[in-house]
């Protein structure tokens, strides 16, 4: 058996300034590394493209499901709340896993994309109107960060008044203090059982009702642990991609211009951020069923294996031909693969590009305050979250709002 390696730390903020720095010590290990996720917790992560679609693709040799192993994370870790076991279809495995997804699949189906698009225009235009006569804002704080929940309140039935509790709910549930995390897990109690209360006695067209009514017949509990876990997923993956592809557009000279220049499309941003600084950089755990040796690697039952997105986007063979641009196609890895695949991928891409395309065409001259160089992520392994996009623009007048015209083509 090989010697386990010193393992590589992604929860510093060395990481976060500099992550490429730990997938080259990672990938000078081989296709999988020991890394340290949060202080004394080791697992292995996966850097390799080809090892990464080995590991999603099979349900034999790995399981989801977390129970036990996450008892050994910390309770106020920032890991704790995205790997601790729930009765949902990302620890699942299986009938029951496919039993859970369906539900998840046939629902989200029935949302139109076009209702997608005028939900989150809508509610884009409450936060822009909220700065957009102060000409200049921080966008993770003021728009990236709000925009998802407001979204999402929406969509699964809640009026928008709930959305402010829903997003202190989550605001807390990442606090590392432990008195902060527990109101904020008490707070999101809460709003789910209003949510699933009112649901219950008043269907409509939402994603509540239709987890409910869905003929798989989940129970109180299934139902509310896929709020949940839908929720915490599009929350942390949305607000990401439309801050870190604001800061893509933003700050390369490519994507600035106007519907007739010929200037790069939102999409393309948009999949460029996902190969290259994809906003939910790390997830995928799996523990081994039985002990087996893993592209060289004697694995343990039990042992948890993480697929790195970041990492294997960025592996110098990552499925890219000679010559070929990687966003130029959908090979990237940031939505997973496999049975476990994100079942929300043209959800995100639809709420992304409105919320980027309703915020360039109201301020059209909008720019960094700041160099691209020295904006600054939050420390994690999970995510990449940028801490702050300070930007300014001309101040609008109240009669100048609510532009439709956009400055960047969402396609192509």
């Amino acid at each position: 058996m090989t010697a386990v390696p010193n393992a590589v730390p992604l929860y510093g903020p060395e990481h976060a300034a500099d992550p490429q720095r730990s997938f080259e010590l990672l990938r000078a290990q081989g296709p999988l590394g020991r890394a340290e996720i949060d202080p004394g917790l080791v697992v292995w992560v996966i850097t390799d493209y080809r090892a990464a679609l080995d590991l999603l693709q099979d349900s034999d040799n790995w399981t989801k499901d977390t129970r036990g192993w996450d008892t050994t994370v910390r309770a106020e870790s920032p890991v704790k709340e995205p790997l601790q076991w729930r009765p949902s279809l990302f620890f699942a495995d299986g009938e029951e896993h496919a039993h859970l997804r369906k539900v998840i699949t046939d629902s989200f189906a029935l949302l139109d994309p076009q209702h997608l698009r005028e939900v989150t225009r809508r509610h884009a235009d409450t936060l822009l109107d909220e700065f957009t006569h102060t000409g200049r804002a921080d966008l993770v704080a003021q728009y990236a960060r709000r925009l998802p929940l407001m979204v999402l309140n929406s969509l699964f039935g809640m009026p928008d008044k709930g959305a402010d509790q829903l997003m202190s709910a989550m605001e807390a549930l990442m606090s590392t203090v432990p008195q902060a995390k527990q109101a904020g897990e008490q707070a999101l109690t809460s709003y789910l059982g209003s949510l699933y209360a009112m649901k219950s006695t008043r269907r409509g067209r939402d994603l509540t009702s239709w987890f409910i009514d869905h003929p798989h017949g989940l129970t109180t509990e299934e139902v509310i642990n896929q709020v949940l876990i839908t929720q915490g997923a599009a929350y942390g993956t949305l607000a990401g991609l439309i801050a870190n592809t604001l800061a893509q557009i933003l700050s390369d000279p490519r994507y600035r211009g106007t519907l007739t220049t010929g200037s790069l499309p939102i999409r393309h941003a948009i999949d460029e951020v996902l190969w290259a600084d994809p906003p939910l950089a790390m997830y995928s755990l799996h523990r081994a069923r039985h002990p087996l040796t893993f592209h060289g690697r004697a694995i343990e039952t039990g042992d948890p294996v993480m697929v790195s997105y970041a990492a294997v986007n960025t592996c110098p063979h990552a499925n890219q031909a000679p010559g070929e641009q990687r966003s130029d196609h959908k090979a990237h890895l940031a939505f997973a693969a496999g049975p476990h695949a994100c079942p929300a991928e043209n959800l995100v891409f639809v709420i992304s590009a409105a919320a980027i395309e309703r915020l360039m065409g109201r301020l059209p001259d909008i720019e960094l305050t700041v160099p691209a160089a020295t904006l600054t992520y939050q420390p994690g392994p999970i995510y990449r979250v940028l801490t702050a996009l300070p930007c300014r623009f001309t101040p609008q007048t109240p009669d100048s709002r609510r532009t439709t015209r956009g400055s960047v083509p969402v396609t192509a």
